[in-house]
């Protein structure tokens, strides 16, 4: 039996009719995490021609100097390591949000790096904007943050724990009382719970899980504390001592 031209007409219509399949969440950030290990592992040998290929004409690179890099200056930038310097970068914690043809991924860079036979780790947060284009995912955006660790501490002598006891003021109605409790210092602010006091060096203290922030002990002439500066970079807010 002949089947009716409409029939078939209409199956052919309802097919067109389907939306095309798309690739899902989970595949784009597979291609999106390979693509970004690749941008990486292309860094020690100096290999430009992978960024190159994965950079958008538009990109706009934020580094974490704070530099601001368009392509041609980024790639004028990928070059092999000088002789006494190798290592690796592994892109971990990869996570991806999918906006239709756009895509923000967040990931950590985890680096371990030989210098000239010394052993250094580094940690970065680095948030991505991907387009796609006719010839796939391009990066089109980049912001770089270092992630800062404590620094080592040390022990400070007794004597010289005690000189810090005391109470500080930034303002008459904010204060900061340094004391030592079970023989380590701490550290209260006005309304704030007491915090761990630690020592990097002889009269530069620090809160651990606080690395941006450093207390700098200040004296007079004579050594007398008068007070700390609590700096963060090159920031200081100035307490004194009552």
């Amino acid at each position: 039996m002949q089947r009716c031209p409409c029939v078939f007409i209409l199956g052919l219509l309802a097919a067109l009719s389907l939306p095309a399949q798309r690739s899902s969440s989970g595949d784009i950030a597979a291609i999106l995490q390979k693509q970004t290990q690749e941008l990486f592992d292309a860094l020690i040998p100096g290999t430009a021609s992978i960024w190159d290929t994965y950079l958008d004409p538009d990109v706009s690179i934020s580094t974490e100097d704070g530099e601001l890099f368009r392509k041609p200056e980024m790639i004028s930038q990928i070059k092999p390591f000088p002789a006494g310097i190798s290592g690796h970068i592994k892109v971990t914690d990869f996570h991806v949000t999918v906006h239709g043809s756009v895509a923000v991924a967040t990931h950590i860079e985890d680096e371990s790096e030989n210098y000239h036979g010394h052993q250094l780790h580094c940690q970065y947060r680095t948030t991505d904007t991907w387009v796609q284009s006719s010839a796939g995912w391009r990066l089109l955006a980049s912001q770089v943050l270092a992630l800062r660790t404590d620094p080592p501490s040390i022990n400070l002598p007794a004597k010289q724990a005690e000189a810090y006891v005391g109470r500080y003021s930034l303002t008459p109605e904010i204060s900061y009382e340094i004391r030592l409790k079970d023989g380590h210092l701490e550290g209260q602010q006005t309304g704030r719970k007491p915090e761990a006091l630690r020592a990097e060096a002889p009269d530069v203290l620090f809160v651990p899980g606080k690395p941006r922030y450093r207390m700098i002990i200040q004296r007079d002439a004579a050594g007398r504390i008068t007070g700390f500066a609590e700096r963060r970079e090159a920031w200081d807010l100035v307490w004194t001592r009552i």
